[in-house]
């Protein structure tokens, strides 16, 4: 199990256990975090996180950073800012912090 500890939308910090696998927003969305309305296209944006620790989360992909561009219009885009379904679920993640970002 991949422990995180997640901050919602509105302050509240959750401790969740979740199977490694699958992406993040998969498990963020499941939980009931983040809408993820594309299913992991990386075309909405709606499972958009920010994470603490962002280099433990690995690079963003190109359609990421094409999407997280959109979006600065919209919402603040911060260096730890990913699209959780462009993240794998790993055992890498275990203890990581994210906090939910306001959708656009």
């Amino acid at each position: 199990m991949v422990k995180l500890l997640v901050t919602t939308l509105s302050g509240d910090e959750k401790p969740i256990d979740v199977p490694a696998g699958g992406s993040l927003m998969d498990a963020l969305r499941d939980q009931g975090f983040v809408e993820g309305t594309c299913g992991g296209a990386a075309s909405c944006g709606t499972c958009h996180v920010y994470f603490a620790n962002p280099a433990k989360a690995g690079g963003q992909t190109e359609d990421e950073g094409y999407m997280l561009e959109g979006l600065a219009e919209y919402v603040q885009i911060r260096d730890g800012s990913r699209l959780s379904c462009q993240v794998p679920l790993t055992d890498a993640l275990d203890g990581l912090a994210i906090e939910i970002a306001p959708e656009a």
